[in-house]
């Protein structure tokens, strides 16, 4: 049975639980709400409604999806509007 080595494991917790964690953004699912992954630890967390930092469940990362989709479908249609406008086609 091969085993696993747990310093390899524990040590990055460890730092970051007492240095502190690197977060970077990993996704920006809008202009406001972005999801961000600690270099170290790998512990994920999201922008939450009051824009403090949660942790990311599967349930805020399903309404992240939902909210990316949504945002994204949303400034499709406002470039598309402004291209027609700009070069005044009938729509």
């Amino acid at each position: 049975m091969k085993q696993t080595n747990k310093k390899t494991t524990i040590l990055p917790h460890f730092l970051c639980s007492v240095l502190g964690h690197k977060f970077e953004v990993s996704k920006q699912v809008t202009y406001h709400v972005k999801e961000y992954k600690c270099k170290k630890c790998k512990k994920e967390l999201t922008t939450g409604c009051n824009g403090d930092l949660i942790e990311l469940t599967p349930k805020y990362r399903e309404i992240n999806f939902i909210l990316s989709r949504i945002h994204n479908k949303r400034q499709a249609r406002i470039r598309r509007e402004e291209l027609l406008t700009a070069y005044k086609i009938p729509s």
